[in-house]
């Protein structure tokens, strides 16, 4: 069992250690370039997202070419209920090479989390390794009546509007 606990946070150990090593200042910048060039490819290409009333034409279309990504972090609520066909990768594994093994580089990645958030951190290091990534804007709060993320972003929104936060024009 260490063995196995081991070997899970091993691939994230190394890319922790790749992004946080200091760079030499070419590589650095090539790095920086390539993923600069990505981002800009985003605002031609729409951001990478779709909207729940798309995934949801393609589902009932029955559609192939797309793989909905489930990467909210906690497995407990995968089990509670989910996206027709999604798969769980939480999001802070999904770079590990068994996760990056069960995604196919020749369909749509759909990721899916709870308001649209956390399903961002992955969509461009998926662009940069040659995935076609999407988020789905704001999660399953746009898939699910009630859902509790949006009950979540509704008390953000009265919270905000109570404290009158200060805006520079």
């Amino acid at each position: 069992m260490q063995g196995k606990m081991i070997s899970s946070w091993i691939p994230g150990m190394l890319l922790a250690m790749l992004l946080l090593a200091p760079l030499p200042a070419t590589a650095g910048d090539e790095l920086a370039g390539r993923l600069d060039k990505i981002l800009l490819q985003g605002l031609e290409e729409g951001h990478w997202q779709t909207t729940a009333d798309d995934l949801y034409m393609w589902l009932k279309m029955k559609k192939k070419d797309f793989v909905v990504v489930d990467v909210r972090p906690n497995p407990a609520s995968y089990a509670a209920g989910h996206i027709p066909g999604a798969v769980h990768i939480p999001y802070h594994t999904i770079l590990a090479p068994a996760n990056l093994a069960q995604l196919p580089k020749d369909k749509k990645i759909i990721l899916v989390c709870d308001t649209g958030q956390v399903q961002n951190l992955p969509v461009i290091a998926l662009r940069a390794l040659g995935y076609d990534a999407y988020t789905m804007r704001l999660g399953y709060t746009a898939w699910i009546e009630g859902y509790s993320g949006g009950e979540m972003m509704k008390a953000f929104i009265n919270r905000a509007a109570e404290k009158k936060y200060p805006l520079e024009k």
